[in-house]
């Protein structure tokens, strides 16, 4: 009752009763104390809404701890990492662990600082990673300071960025607002394209078939924009599930990707259980590559995350066994090792894309196996 009541009043700002989706995004997602990122309520992993690599097992972060301390140790990049949107704090845990076993004598440099919306999540993180005594906590990257160099880092952060709705109806493209009925349901109508929607599809060359739904990630390029001034020097890792501008044109993708997922179901609608569920969307991955570009920074990767998990040495980490207890740790690990590198997996759901700023070439060939 309450998110109706905050929706509604966003509402009769406007002359028509309705809200952008990027606002209606915001407010279901990020309204302090209601919004569903916002709540003291579990969001990841089996009592949550959805689950993460990370979060399914230590591998994932052991894997990319292996490929971060080869950049430090060889003087590639300075010991610090920034995480932004951590989650439970599991990613910083493992990478933590694996490089205080790995190499403690750059261990005692290194200084780990987590950026977190989340109260709840913030709170967490402080909680697991209460053993380790170099890591920071901030709600935003300008607390941290002016200026950032090192590794910079993001799981899954994007997708859950708000994004406007726009779709092509006879030839016009019209923007998809949300409101509410007069039976009080919410839902939603189409309206004119707003100017900095229509900018944005200019400046990156996008074309719309007839029928098509489509998400314009306005938010994401504004952070971009805003992260990458902040990041002075160092290399720049994000990975996330989305498509290329080829992939977006698919026939498959005609009705956009932006849905929910509600106690580890696919819910189509996203204006159901509002500030109850997670919204998620697919990122553009060529406009990122761009903005970052633009913003001075250079690709050095892009390929599934089970390419990069590979290259980076996830093998290593099978263990060989005579163990016949499908429980027992060794297995565990071993099926964890399999389902992040196997077709079909979260391996091929994702894409790793590496950047660079102000670095000399970085040749990835003495850090991974390419």
């Amino acid at each position: 009752m309450e998110m109706e009541l905050i929706l509604k009043e966003w509402m009769e700002k406007e002359k028509d009763y309705s809200i952008s989706y990027s606002t209606y995004m915001n407010l279901v997602l990020y309204t302090e104390g209601h919004g569903y990122y916002m709540k003291e309520r579990e969001k990841i992993g089996r009592q949550g809404d959805f689950f993460t690599s990370s979060n399914v097992s230590s591998v994932f972060a052991k894997t990319f701890a292996k490929f971060l301390i080869r950049l430090v140790e060889n003087g590639e990049v300075a010991p610090n990492i920034c995480e932004i949107g951590g989650g439970t704090g599991r990613f910083a845990y493992d990478v933590l662990q694996e490089w205080k076993q790995v190499s403690p004598k750059t261990f005692i440099d290194l200084n780990y600082s987590m950026i977190e919306m989340s109260p709840f999540h913030r709170n967490l993180q402080q909680k697991n990673l209460c053993s380790f005594s170099n890591v920071s906590y901030y709600t935003s990257h300008s607390e941290m300071g002016e200026s950032f160099e090192g590794i910079l880092f993001s799981n899954e952060l994007f997708d859950a960025f708000p994004v406007e709705v726009i779709e092509k109806r006879n030839g016009i493209l019209y923007e998809v607002r949300v409101t509410y009925t007069e039976e009080g349901k919410l839902a939603e109508v189409c309206r004119p394209l707003q100017k900095n929607i229509g900018r944005y599809l200019l400046k990156y060359n996008i074309h719309l078939a007839e029928g098509q739904r489509f998400e314009v990630p306005l938010a994401m390029e504004e952070y971009i924009v805003e992260i990458a001034k902040w990041f002075q020097r160092g290399v720049c890792i994000t990975v996330d599930y989305g498509y290329t501008k080829e992939e977006w044109m698919h026939p498959a993708h005609q009705e956009g990707s932006l849905r929910g997922y509600y106690e580890h179901k696919l819910i189509r609608n996203p204006l159901e259980h509002p500030g109850e569920m997670d919204l998620t969307t697919h990122i553009h991955w060529d406009e990122l590559k761009e903005m970052f570009s633009l913003q001075g920074m250079n690709i050095v990767w892009h390929k599934k995350q089970s390419e990069f998990l590979l290259a980076a040495g996830i093998l290593d980490q099978l263990t060989g066994h005579q163990d016949r207890n499908p429980f027992s740790e060794t297995q565990k690990q071993n099926r964890a090792v399999r389902s992040m590198i196997l077709s079909g997996g979260l391996g091929s759901a994702f894409d790793v894309v590496i950047h660079t700023k102000h670095m000399q070439q970085l040749h990835l060939d003495q850090y991974l196996k390419i």
